[in-house]
């Protein structure tokens, strides 16, 4: 079943308030998007990881639904903080994964593809260094993780973060730039 986009975003501004019946509208309607979402970040991680996508749509849904009050300003705002669940939850995975194995488990994921290969970054890195470093990026200039997380973890194109965030593309691209660069820096300190 596919809705237009004013549907889904009047659906998820009925579920910020409050309204359960809009959820299990909603959920239909959104299960191939979010599929399509996992599937993405599941192509970034290694052969052989464990979570499925199914999986990992589940956690996310779970975290969403268990949200106390969520506000979707729209459905573009929806699925970039979707996003930001699954990371989190890939990421709480491959911590729980290291520390279940002894000297742990690096998670490896090819980071020049989202963001191209910045000099001095790694050809593949560990996912727990680059949420870290994304973190320490987000002290300095949230907006920034913010646009290299959407670029990265929700594959969206330059001018759909530009749309998501309400700021240009060529403020996006400088974000990029300047992220690739704190992040090759992380890498060869960290």
């Amino acid at each position: 079943m596919v809705a237009g986009q004013g549907q889904l975003s009047k659906l998820l501004r009925d579920w910020s308030r409050g309204d359960q019946s809009a959820l299990e509208r909603l959920t239909p309607l959104i299960y191939s998007e979010l599929r399509k979402l996992a599937r993405y970040h599941m192509s970034r991680e290694g052969p052989g990881h464990t979570l499925q996508p199914t999986a990992l749509i589940g956690e996310a849904y779970i975290k969403m639904v268990e949200m106390p009050q969520p506000d979707w300003k729209s459905r573009k705002h929806f699925f970039a903080a979707t996003s930001k669940i699954m990371r989190n939850v890939l990421v709480d995975y491959a911590k729980k994964k290291r520390s279940n194995k002894r000297g742990g488990e690096m998670k490896r994921v090819p980071l020049e593809v989202a963001l191209g290969r910045a000099a001095g970054a790694p050809a593949v890195i560990d996912l727990l260094v680059l949420d870290e470093a994304l973190r320490k990026l987000g002290e300095v200039d949230p907006r920034k993780e913010e646009v290299i997380e959407l670029s990265y973890f929700g594959g969206m194109t330059v001018q759909e973060i530009a749309d998501t965030l309400d700021i240009g593309t060529s403020t996006v691209n400088r974000d990029l730039d300047f992220g690739k660069v704190w992040l090759a820096r992380a890498f060869k300190s960290g």
